[in-house]
């Protein structure tokens, strides 16, 4: 699996605060399948041309030797449209995900559909493709407004974790998820313990492991390949979350037995 938004580069934004949080957080992604994890630490939009922030390429080196075996990782931001995007962040790529066409961005959650279309348009304008971070954490999204984005050359990156709430943004995500809407799938770990796998066991309970690949493996390694992305196919959520959410309370309880 491959992790493409995570807040991972200590002591920068709201994630992991020192290198030791990161080396341990990484660690037991690695031990559960993780290969690949990008680092997307929070831009303004209005700071992207500057590039790479000064003092992430220190942090960069000061965590590198801590990367466990086996596990690659990239750099990249999640970068908040708090203005239209300049050409020259197209231009540079210095901000994008591991330097390819595919820039990560996000909006604050009260977002007008009317400022997203806006938005997508500044980015395509630059020659990015953009990917929407957890669009079911903003409250205009349904799938009609998703299916435009789409159409308008977005991807769209659902949140792992978010799959498996039962809360309205988890019946969000699994919309799109269902109307075959999602490109992929992430943790958004902030030095916690939200990862991947839950999700992949998830789909693959559900007969979905073709979802799962293309979620959680092919496609994020097209994105750092700088490929184009496989359409993911539409999924029937059959297993009900309370039912999912009853399982691994009762294999935790096993594992501490």
């Amino acid at each position: 699996m491959i992790d493409l938004h995570c807040h991972l580069l200590p002591g920068v934004d709201d994630g992991s605060r020192t290198v030791a949080q990161s080396a341990a957080v990484l660690g037991r992604m690695a031990e559960l399948g993780i290969e690949g994890i990008c680092l997307t630490p929070h831009l303004l939009a209005s700071d992207a041309p500057a590039g790479v922030p000064i003092g992430h390429d220190r942090i960069f080196e000061d965590l590198r030797p801590h990367i466990p075996p086996g596990v690659t990782l990239y750099r990249g931001a999640e970068v908040m449209m708090d203005r239209p995007l300049e050409p020259r962040v197209g231009q540079d790529r210095a901000v994008t995900l591991n330097h390819t066409r595919y820039l990560l961005i996000e909006f604050p959650r009260l977002v007008t559909a009317h400022a997203v279309e806006q938005a997508l348009m500044g980015v395509t304008a630059a020659g990015l493709v953009p990917l929407i971070a957890h669009p079911e954490r903003y409250q205009c999204v349904n799938v009609t407004l998703a299916l435009r984005w789409k159409e308008l050359g977005a991807l769209l990156q659902v949140d792992g974790p978010t799959l498996l709430s039962p809360r309205s943004r988890g019946d969000r995500a699994r919309q799109l998820l269902v109307h075959g809407l999602a490109d992929i799938a992430a943790a958004d770990n902030h030095g916690d313990d939200r990862t991947l796998r839950p999700v992949q066991d998830t789909l693959v309970e559900m007969a979905g492991g073709v979802q799962a690949e293309l979620l959680l493996t092919a496609n994020p390694r097209a994105i750092i390949e700088d490929r184009p992305l496989e359409p993911v196919p539409p999924l029937s959520w059959r297993l009900s979350i309370v039912d999912r959410l009853r399982g691994l309370i009762d294999r935790s309880t096993q594992d501490r037995t």
